[in-house]
Order: C-alpha cells, then structure tokens, then sequence
C-alpha cells in the first residue's frame, strides 16, 4: 500500500510503529505547501493521503489519483480536505476526533487566567521593575476569580467538554449551545446548562468557541454577535480562526465593547504582523493574549492522533473500515 504523507517527515517517522515500519507500505513524504503539481509527480497512484489539517486535499488532487482509497486528516479539524467530492468518489475522510481534546482544554483555560489574572501586563511590569505599582493599580481595578465568571460554550463536542470538565473544578458556572441541545442526563453528567445562542451571549462573562467551521459558523463572531456580549465579557477562540470576523472583532476591542480576547487560532495562518487584531492600539494590546496554535500539539495529543490513523490505515490494508469517518460513507 502506497501512502502520500504531506507534513513533517520527522513527527511521522517519530511516532511511526513497528507494524507500519515493518510492514508492506511504502511511505512518500512531500512538506505542506506542496503543489498538486508536486504531489502527483511524487504519488498519483497512492492509496492514502495523511495530511496535515491545513494542508489543502482538493478536487483536482482526487481525481486524479485513480486508487485513492482514503484522506486523513493529522488532526481533528478536515475543513481543508474537499468531502463532498470524496463521497462522490467514494474516499474516506477520517480525522482523530478526540486526540487533543484536553490538550485544547488546557490552552483554553489558560487564556482565560491569563486574561482574568492579567498576565502579560503583570510579567512585563515585574521585568521592568514595576511592581508595587502594578500591583497597587490591580487591587484598585479588581481582579475576577474564574470560579465567580459565567462561562457559555458554543459548541459541545470532545473539546468543550473536556473545557466544561476543568471549569467544573473552578465553581464556574457552565452553559452550552449547540444545534443539537443534549439529553437532560447528559447535561447534569457534564455539569452544563443549555441555553440558546442569543441568551449564552448576552449572559456569560466568558464565550469560549468550539464549534467547526461551515457555512453556518464561518465569520459567526461578527458586528451582531459583539454587540450581544457584556462589555465586561471576554472571547476566547481556541477552535477556528474563520469561526471570527476580524474586522468586527478589532473594532470591539478598539471601541471597549468587550473586555478582551483570549486567541489560539487567528485566520489566516500563518498569521502576519500587521494583521488586524495583532497590529493593535497600544492602549489596546494588553487586553488580548495569544498563543500560536498551540493548543493542540502536545506530545500525548500527537502520538494519539498517530496512533489512530495507523489504526486506520491498518484497517484500510486489511479491507475493514477506518476510525472516525466524517464524510458520510
């Protein structure tokens, strides 16, 4: 079995196991940012592609690998790969749902400390031997415990409720949306409350997103969502960059319609320096933290993605289905 890997040679040959290693597979490497073009000459007649979750698996490629049999995503997130033309084919699309869900959940909390506890403010006043005066101006502004913030959810998939899990820890009290509202005995298992989309905006002190992205949420946090939050409220975006308007995000927090944001994830990727909502005002700056897409890509996270699409690949060789299917076949 021929396999296309389009990412980093090194994390795969990392993480590859003994069966696949030894195994009746041959393995051909091309770096993301590859072309078609590039690809085509490498493996056109390949059986799989592993891709990196941003690395674009189009309709072009598809048809014109005659035996391609499945595209997985290295990651949970396969907006890049084009299903509706896999369906038609006939290709499965996988992803490793579930792989880094506490990994997220831990950059999420994060932001969200790091916002409350002013801790990019804070680390460069003590640098600078401000000290004293920072701490004095803190205690007479007020710093928010977590467990005192209301905190709504949007989206409840493996991510959110593993998030909903640490919070739980925390005091805070949880909500959800999601299109599909949970049984009442799921909800009290996971200590979350549902609301709907309008009245979690309007409510919660802390809007965490954890939604995929589609044409229902692409650009969702836009002028009309903002102007729902609390001006006391913060965003945090831990799922997709294309989930935000950037626009209308930086004119929330350049006009102080919202307290801050906490980001992960800013589209596009990657994400140059004079983009709008990192080329900010300067009164501006220390009410947004970011991190640069790191949620995701802890060691434990990457040897169970990897984990699951060797098992999927395996399956695959063995003409049984593969793991976590997401195109409908």
């Amino acid at each position: 079995m021929k396999i296309l890997i389009v990412g980093s040679r090194d994390r795969y040959e990392k993480f590859l196991p003994e069966k696949i290693r030894s195994g009746d597979f041959q393995l051909v490497f091309a770096p993301r940012g590859s072309s078609n073009e590039h690809l085509l000459e490498l493996a056109a007649d390949a059986d799989v592609i592993l891709a990196d979750a941003i690395s674009p698996v189009d309709r072009t490629l598809m048809e014109s690998m005659p035996n391609l049999k499945m595209v997985h995503s290295e990651g949970v997130a396969y907006n890049a790969i084009d299903v509706e033309t896999a369906h038609e084919r006939g290709i499965f699309v996988c992803n490793n749902r579930g792989c880094n869900a506490d990994a997220v959940a831990e950059q999420t909390l994060m932001l969200m400390l790091m916002l409350l506890r002013r801790g990019e403010p804070g680390h460069r006043a003590v640098r600078e031997g401000r000290q004293i005066q920072y701490k004095e101006q803190a205690m007479s502004d007020g710093i928010t415990e977590l467990g005192d913030c209301t905190v709504g959810l949007i989206g409840l998939g493996d991510i959110a409720q593993s998030t909903a899990r640490v919070l739980r820890a925390f005091g805070c009290n949880v909500y959800y949306y999601a299109p599909h509202r949970r049984a009442p005995s799921a909800e009290m298992a996971m200590s979350v409350s549902y609301l709907p989309l309008d009245k979690l905006i309007a409510k919660c002190d802390i809007i965490s997103l954890h939604c995929p992205v589609n044409d229902e949420t692409r650009h969702m946090v836009n002028d009309q969502f903002l102007s729902r939050m609390k001006p006391t409220a913060y965003l945090i975006n831990t799922g997709r960059g294309d989930l935000v308007d950037n626009e209308a995000l930086r004119a929330a927090l350049v006009e102080g319609r919202i307290a801050g944001a906490g980001l992960d994830t800013i589209a596009p990727e990657p994400t140059p320096a004079d983009h709008p909502l990192v080329d900010l005002p300067e009164e501006v700056r220390d009410r947004v933290v970011y991190s640069p897409h790191l949620g995701g890509i802890t060691t434990g996270s990457f040897q169970r993605a990897h984990q699951n699409m060797w098992s999927s690949v395996l399956a695959l060789s063995q003409g049984k289905r593969p793991n976590h299917i997401v195109n409908g076949l």
